[in-house]
């Protein structure tokens, strides 16, 4: 979504830039029909392997813990090096990437799977 659709829903919602744009732009942006991706996309694991979250390239998510596949299911939207999570349940979470292979969500520190 471009700013400006951002800005004229916006002013159409009546609701704050910040809060409009939190709510209305997407962690990728959708042109010409694709998905560009952000460079944390792929599957974040805990030190002991318990926890799998992958960030998948449409904006969702699907967390894995133990042998309890797709734990928690939602949406997610990266701003800078912050995450922020939406459950499909209605729980809501956020994270820091401290670097490109490490990230901190939960009180969980997570690495990048390669």
């Amino acid at each position: 979504m471009t700013v400006a659709k951002v800005l004229l829903a916006t002013l159409m919602l009546g609701v704050p830039a910040p809060l409009a744009q939190a709510t209305l732009a997407p962690s990728t942006t959708e042109e010409n029909g694709t998905m560009q991706q952000h460079p944390y996309i792929g599957m974040w694991v805990t030190g002991d392997g318990h926890v799998r979250q992958e960030l998948l390239p449409n904006g969702r998510y699907d967390e894995a813990r133990g042998t309890r596949q797709s734990a928690y299911q939602g949406r997610y939207e990266v701003t800078g090096n912050m995450i922020y999570y939406w459950d499909d349940t209605g729980f809501e979470a956020d994270g820091e990437f401290v670097n490109e292979n490490e990230l901190h969500h939960g009180g969980m520190i997570f690495f990048r799977e390669r």
